[in-house]
């Protein structure tokens, strides 16, 4: 299916809803409003596979923007509004935009990242005046008639920049038209999770992350509505969950965390029957807290395993987790390899370089085929990894252990952090926490955890201790922290993944 399609069928139905306001497109209007969009584009010199930068807040002219451009086309970058102004505009012009849409909610950084766009780019502002940007509005309402659909767009996301400079992060464009199937990822939406036209979708996480903004358009897809949150708050998600009848969100586990230490009076006060698949992605899960999410909601939830770079994907339910705690499933793209350092095949139960097998190379990175070969396997070039380390059992089920640049290594011995992490992360007393290495002048690295209390825990040397030894009586005692540094707030990014590099730069010194 394609939103055209639905729109025709169902035009009133809604496509999209800002939670909490009376933001909302009907299919007939995300239809009307994206062609009217993608003619704009071309009469401004757009042709395939040409690029437009979109920089906003969650607002409903996101997947505006995304279906304009993938009925054209053209790929969609849309930059991550927490960034600078000079972050932003060097992606923009990294990406070789030629058209930046912005929202006028994000004021001076818009004005800011336009003004050091390129100079030709196509400027567009919507929701207000942006100075340097022409009326979103006034283009959409004046433009020319309708195109017919051009082959099928794209995404090129660019990576957090957690180290060095981001690198966009780009999918061949597809050889089919966009109202044409074959789209993965709707297939896998329908198998995996029966989601279809009767379904309504929370997605609470910034719309500029790979999954808002693929797995939102999916839904667009297969007829369903999207439900969008302004930013992630634990009781207005569930509140919102009853007020629409929410039937599958997606979440991530720093979110799940957040509403499991809701009182049991919140948790309780709203009506969360309405949801049947509740699906968790992007960082690793502690298992004590997925456990309580099965517990509490029952066997709704679901997990896969992937990246920005979508040369991958695992998924597996609640009972199969039950069974085997702590994987992320079975990879449904392609076969998955674990490989040694020289990318010698491991056998089961080994960690290792986690691969994906597919028929093409499924991406490069944009300006950098230094950093594309980097991530391809020396012998089978469609083999790609992003770096994660983990190990598949017997029966190819996939375990995760952790990022190979956050590996500690202390006296020659691997340390994973995210084991200690999901130790800690249910502590009553412990809101968030991160595990690094610091250097050792005896043992390399140390293992540190660096906490940020729950309100109202006061910070003592004795709670430091008791930290410890709380892990140390339940993982290895050489894995537990030697240390625990207090601080206000981790490095999280709003998706809620971990700045673990802000860290270990600080104490890299």
């Amino acid at each position: 299916m394609y939103p055209g399609t639905i729109a025709q069928n169902h035009p009133d139905r809604l496509a999209v809803v800002l939670a909490g306001t009376d933001r909302q497109l009907t299919y007939r209007e995300l239809d009307d409003g994206s062609a009217s969009l993608a003619r704009v584009l071309w009469d401004a010199g757009l042709r395939r596979g040409d690029v437009v930068a979109l920089l906003t807040d969650n607002a409903v002219e996101a997947f505006e923007v995304f279906w304009a451009t993938q009925r054209s086309g053209l790929y969609i970058t849309a930059v991550n509004s927490h960034l600078n102004a000079d972050e932003v505009a060097y992606i923009v012009n990294d990406s070789g935009a030629k058209a930046l849409i912005v929202s006028a909610a994000l004021g001076m950084l818009a004005e800011q990242a336009g003004a050091r766009a390129g100079a030709d780019a196509t400027r567009l502002a919507f929701g207000g005046s942006v100075a340097g940007f022409d009326s979103y509005e006034d283009a959409i309402a004046t433009a020319g008639p309708r195109l017919d659909e051009e082959p099928c767009g794209s995404i090129m996301l660019y990576s957090s920049g957690t180290t060095g400079f981001p690198k966009g992060v780009q999918s061949p464009l597809p050889d089919r038209r966009v109202d044409e199937p074959g789209d993965p990822l709707m297939m896998l939406a329908q198998y995996m999770y029966g989601i279809d036209e009767n379904d309504v979708y929370l997605s609470p996480a910034p719309v500029y992350h790979a999954a808002p903004l693929r797995w939102g358009s999916t839904v667009h897809m297969l007829g369903g509505t999207v439900v969008m949150m302004s930013k992630f708050d634990p009781e207005a998600a569930l509140r919102y969950i009853d007020q629409y009848q929410v039937t599958a969100a997606q979440m991530v586990p720093t979110m799940f965390v957040r509403m499991l230490k809701l009182d049991e009076e919140t948790r309780t006060a709203h009506d969360l029957s309405s949801l049947r698949v509740l699906i968790h992605a992007a960082a690793p899960c502690p298992p004590d807290v997925k456990k309580a999410m099965i517990d509490w909601l029952g066997p709704v939830v679901y997990e896969y395993y992937s990246s920005t770079e979508a040369n991958g994907m695992t998924f597996i339910n609640s009972a199969e987790w039950i069974e085997r705690p702590g994987s992320v499933g079975k990879s449904v793209l392609g076969p998955a390899h674990v490989c040694d350092d020289e990318g010698n095949l491991l056998p089961s139960g080994e960690v290792g370089t986690i691969y994906f097998e597919r028929e093409t190379l499924p991406f490069t990175y944009h300006n950098d085929p230094d950093k594309t070969a980097a991530s391809q396997h020396p012998a089978h070039p469609t083999w790609t990894t992003v770096g994660d380390l983990g190990y598949l059992d017997a029966d190819g089920y996939m375990y995760l252990t952790d990022r190979k640049s956050f590996m500690i290594i202390s006296g020659g011995v691997n340390i994973y952090p995210q084991e200690v992490e999901n130790v800690l992360a249910l502590h009553p007393q412990v809101l968030d926490v991160a595990v690094i290495g610091v250097p050792d002048a005896e043992m390399g690295e140390q293992v540190k955890a660096v906490v940020q209390l729950a309100p109202g825990v006061e910070e003592t040397p004795q709670l430091a201790g008791e930290l410890i030894d709380y892990v140390r009586a339940r993982v290895a005692h050489y894995k537990a922290p030697k240390s625990v540094d207090f601080v206000d707030e981790l490095p999280r990014t709003p998706t809620g993944k971990l700045v673990k590099g802000k860290l270990t730069a600080i104490y890299a010194g």
